[in-house]
């Protein structure tokens, strides 16, 4: 919560606030009667403007507005309005939530884009952007076209909400489900500003809030298969239906990297992608380094397709993409040592695949010598200790939530190495294994790292991939395995952009289970491996490549003032019980107390996670998820704690939540929920 320091200069700073009227709350009026909450930044003397829009659910007024200051403070100097939109139900906004990216959350955006669009300071162009839900709901309301949307900029986004979101990877569930459903249950519960929305009003609506709030863990887990609830708001359902441009960005440690090869590869609009070395920050404060220009970058976006200057912004290289030198493993690395690539012709220049084989004697050899025979591994529930978060947040500050060295996971997993380098080995996009496998059990997964293996051992974490084998064949209708019978499937790794030093070697790691990223399996698991069958398909670059222009420095606007008061701390911890195994990991995290000035308003908010599991019970596994979020000043204070944990049976899963809301020291309401929900293939 207290802010990164901004890095624009004293000059553009002044420029940014002489240039910039900024309306504090502005009421935009749905068809229904309903008003939403904007923030709206206004550049003065430049006449009619085009407007940028980002509409998100994280409270405009006292969540995001230091970010927001950075980012559309500097774009009003360049001659554009900004506008920040609570989505209904959060901040300050009327009506409820609901859920992520329903059809009412949709239609409110082509509602505002035509409000912002008919202002008398608006050109009646708008474009809009944003980072994660920011950068969905971009691209869902390009999906419905909305005539003045004329552009758009998508960062951390997806484009396929079951395949490549927080709740479900290669089939499997996995633990950003519980992560960001805690975050949400959090969000979706929040009070609005009684400053805003008035004294009368603020209880009443909160306690609608409170009512209406759901248990979005088991929301989601309704819908365990690629059904109706996820195609909604997947754009890939439809790329033909985008025809605005779009400007994708991702980060190799990011969760949704794939989505910018997919919109890149997919849409017939204009598209052009960014990838750099980041995790779940905006490229302007990348985490690892190196960060860019991106506002820059956007800026040269609009001013090609809303102002209509011809900057050369069509011609840009498809991709531009950031290929990373080995590291040895560090999970606070401040930056990756690498150097930027640029691809025209994404689609007809992407790097061609490579094939290698696993062998039997634990050798992984290019071509298809593989030797005869079989391979088993039966993996304790304990193993993903040495990974990354699903989507890392806070990497590279405080939060330890990048890899660290892999060989504690690698001692629990099957392994092929290839013989050490002769020379560099560059990895750029996506990989793929092709295994024939076989479980003794009905339900089962399995997981394929892809390590580089220093000549002193250290395995340094470069790409993984999960599979439920109940998937292999359909996302929307999965059925179980036969045990011991064998099964061709193929595993897609996460995107990546890697150098692989010679005198390294490549490994190429197997396992069943992956926690705390991973739900376990109902029963323990034994999976076998037919190497002759098998492969690994990599994207090489083995010729010349082409280094791309350099990026600007990276630069924001000075935000409003702020005080912090109590610095904030993170922690991430591991305790085993030696007698049981039982291993439980927890990550805490005290934003702090910081004083918005400006408001006059005191916020604070902590969060902890616990994940525990024994090495042989997949019955033992259990989620915790903690919220606290409080606001203060002298004639209001508020808080909210928002808690809820996870259990499974063989059959189901159990969960359970408490909502409390308070008003000072007094309880205003209180919920809990209950809930068992049948394992579907999970």
């Amino acid at each position: 919560m207290p802010h990164d320091e901004p890095t624009a200069s004293a000059g553009e700073n002044s420029l940014a606030k002489a240039q910039a009227r900024v309306i504090e709350t502005a009421w935009i009026p749905m068809p229904d009667g309903r008003r939403l909450a904007a923030r709206l930044f206004l550049p003065q003397g430049q006449g009619r403007v085009p407007v940028i829009l980002e509409y998100i659910p994280y409270r405009r007024r006292d969540g995001t507005r230091f970010g927001d200051d950075e980012t559309y403070l500097w774009f009003a100097a360049q001659g554009y309005a900004g506008a920040r939109v609570d989505i209904a139900g959060t901040g300050d906004s009327d009506g409820l939530i609901g859920d992520e990216y329903i059809a009412r959350e949709q239609d409110d955006a082509c509602a505002i884009i035509a409000w912002l669009a008919a202002q008398d300071w608006c050109s009646g162009a708008v474009g809009m952007m944003g980072h994660s839900w920011g950068g969905f709901s971009a691209l869902q309301a390009a999906a419905r076209r909305p005539p003045a949307l004329k552009a758009v900029i998508s960062v951390y986004s997806t484009d396929d909400r079951y395949a490549c979101d927080a709740h479900y990877m290669g089939g499997c569930l996995i633990d950003n489900n519980f992560s960001w459903g805690g975050a949400f249950f959090n969000y979706s519960a929040l009070p609005p500003d009684p400053a805003v929305v008035g004294e009368d009003q603020w209880r009443a609506m909160w306690l609608a809030r409170i009512l209406d709030a759901k248990l979005p863990p088991a929301e989601w887990l309704r819908h365990q298969r690629r059904d109706a609830f996820w195609k909604h708001g997947s754009v890939c359902e439809d790329f033909a239906a985008i025809d605005c441009p779009v400007l994708a960005v991702g980060g190799w440690l990011d969760g949704y990297t794939r989505t910018v090869f997919n919109l890149v590869e997919q849409l017939a609009a204009p598209c052009k992608g960014i990838i750099g070395p980041w995790g779940h920050k905006m490229p302007e404060i990348g985490f690892p380094g190196p960060a860019i220009g991106f506002l820059q970058e956007a800026l040269r976006w609009w001013d090609r397709w809303l102002k209509d200057v011809p900057n050369g912004a069509d011609a840009l290289p498809d991709m531009r993409l950031y290929l990373m030198d080995a590291l040895t493993p560090d999970p606070v690395a401040e930056t990756r040592p690498g150097r930027w690539l640029a691809v025209d012709n994404w689609r007809a220049d992407r790097p061609g695949l490579r094939q290698f084989t696993p062998g039997r004697d634990g050798r992984l050899v290019a071509g298809s010598d593989a030797l005869p025979g079989t391979r088993q591994v039966r993996s304790p529930l304990t193993i993903g200790q040495a990974a990354q978060d699903w989507c890392p947040y806070g990497q590279g500050r405080v939060a330890a939530d990048g890899a660290t060295d892999q060989r504690i996971d690698d001692g629990m997993s099957l392994v092929f190495d290839l013989a050490p380098l002769d020379e560099p080995l560059r990895i750029l996009g996506t990989a793929w294994a092709r295994l024939r496998i076989a479980a003794d059990r009905p339900q089962a997964f399995v997981v394929v790292r892809l390590t580089d293996v220093a000549p002193d051992g250290t395995s340094t974490l470069i790409t993984f991939g999960v599979l439920n084998l109940s998937h292999r064949d359909s996302d929307e209708d999965p059925t179980p395995l036969q045990p011991g019978a064998f099964y061709d499937v193929k595993v897609e790794l996460k995107p990546v952009g890697q150098t692989i030093p010679a005198g390294h070697s490549l490994r190429l790691a197997i396992s069943s289970a992956y926690w705390p990223m991973v739900w376990p399996s109902p029963e323990m698991v034994t999976l076998t491996i037919d190497p002759a069958a098998s492969g690994l398909d990599l994207p090489l670059l083995t010729g010349p490549s082409t280094d791309a222009a350099p990026f600007g420095p990276a630069v924001r606007a000075r935000p409003g003032p702020s005080t912090v008061l109590v610095h904030g701390r993170q922690t991430r911890e591991r305790l085993i019980d030696i007698a049981s195994g039982l291993t439980t990991l927890t990550a805490f995290s005290d934003d702090g107390v910081e004083r918005i000035e400006e408001i006059g308003t005191e916020i604070a908010a902590t969060h902890r996670k616990t994940m525990i599991v024994a090495p042989d019970a997949p019955d033992s596994a259990v989620y915790v998820s903690e919220y606290y979020s409080a606001y203060r000043r002298d004639d209001w204070q508020a808080s909210l704690q928002a808690d809820f944990c996870m259990t499974c049976s063989a059959t189901d899963f159990h969960l359970t939540g408490r909502l409390v809301a308070r008003e000072g020291d007094d309880v205003l309401a209180e919920r809990e929920f209950c809930e068992t929900i049948p394992r579907d293939h999970m």
